[in-house]
């Protein structure tokens, strides 16, 4: 007899981790026992028979925040949460409290940000972004003068400053992609909770976010999303950025007082912001975010950095093979515990 097993949370989203990838949703189909829908709040009532005999629970964003009395009531006899996406922060710590392990695919969810990211500091270094936005060429005469600007300007790709706010997974996937690319940069890393032992391990330099503001030619924001980085980055550490310098946001906009960024980035037209996330996001009309949408030097992507379009079977493949691996081993390769939710994104 099979495995009791459920879909949950936001039908959309499941559909586009697990319905477009027609090899795993197949498997999952052939190997467990499913009821006729997505679970979600408007029918987990009428399923309550089921889920609660119900051994896995296969989801994504939108998953169900529950109270611990709740999940007993639904769930009682859950051993996995299996979570196609990144972030377990909003619904995790109930589920742990009741027994449940939860697992994440944000190893997964990390390579293409790590991916987009690396190709912009390449970009970056390069002086690209300065060229598209406040010195493009439109002329003969442009030719000539953009690669003096250029060219006296920024340092290319070899012995540069490459700052990494935040050692999780992501940062240290960006840190791998550029050394495998052989561009000899220093590579700073601002995160407290790495060692120096381990900045040693991966070959980087762990220091200060004034010192990495303050000497890198590129500056990439992966801190862990926490009430404590909230609006951690303000006037004083965007004022002390070089002439020429790049910032780079692919974690979230939280982090960032972007009235006081835009105020230092629109005085100094030479300094370069690259953000695929804002707060609020996206950036709002009126009110302090205005500002964002005027200046030719911030550069805004539509959070496009993490998993899309074909990419969201990246996470269904990394749910499947942990769903299999807990089967054979009884553990998880990805699992999160409640100590890991205190500094983790």
């Amino acid at each position: 007899m099979k495995d009791k097993a459920i879909f949950c949370g936001r039908k959309g989203d499941i559909e586009r981790v697990y319905g477009n990838n027609t090899e795993v949703m197949q498997k999952l189909i052939n190997e467990l026992e499913f009821p006729a829908e997505v679970i979600d709040r408007n029918n987990i009532e009428k399923y309550r028979d089921f889920t609660n005999e119900c051994r896995y629970i296969f989801t994504s964003w939108g998953m169900l925040e529950l109270s611990g009395d709740d999940i007993a009531k639904y769930f009682g006899k859950c051993e996995v949460v299996f979570y196609g996406a990144g972030s377990v922060q909003y619904f995790a710590r109930e589920y742990l409290n009741s027994g449940i392990k939860v697992s994440s695919a944000w190893v997964a969810n990390g390579i293409p940000v790590a991916q987009f990211t690396a190709s912009q500091i390449i970009l970056a270094c390069k002086g690209y972004f300065q060229v598209v936005t406040n010195h493009r060429i439109k002329s003969h005469a442009d030719w000539g003068n953009t690669a003096k600007v250029i060219q006296g300007s920024y340092k290319g790709n070899y012995n540069t400053k490459i700052g990494i706010l935040g050692a999780g997974t992501i940062g240290r996937g960006v840190i791998s992609y550029l050394q495998k690319l052989g561009i000899k940069a220093e590579i700073l890393v601002y995160d407290p909770y790495f060692s120096e032992k381990d900045a040693k391990t991966i070959g980087v330099i762990k220091t200060s976010l004034e010192d990495i503001f303050k000497t890198c030619d590129v500056i990439s924001n992966h801190m862990a999303n926490l009430p404590s980085t909230e609006r951690m980055l303000n006037k004083s550490h965007f004022s002390l950025m070089k002439d020429y310098a790049t910032f780079i946001n692919t974690g979230r906009g939280q982090q960032i007082i972007e009235s006081e960024m835009a105020e230092v980035f629109r005085n100094n037209q030479t300094l370069t912001a690259l953000l695929d996330v804002t707060s609020p996001e996206p950036p709002a009309e009126n009110g302090e975010n205005s500002e964002l949408y005027k200046l030719n030097n911030v550069v805004m992507t539509p959070h496009i950095a993490g998993v899309i379009s074909n990419e969201l079977c990246l996470l269904s493949n990394c749910v499947y093979d942990e769903y299999k691996f807990y089967e054979r081993e009884k553990k998880l390769n990805y699992e999160v515990t409640l100590e890991m939710l205190e500094h983790m994104a």
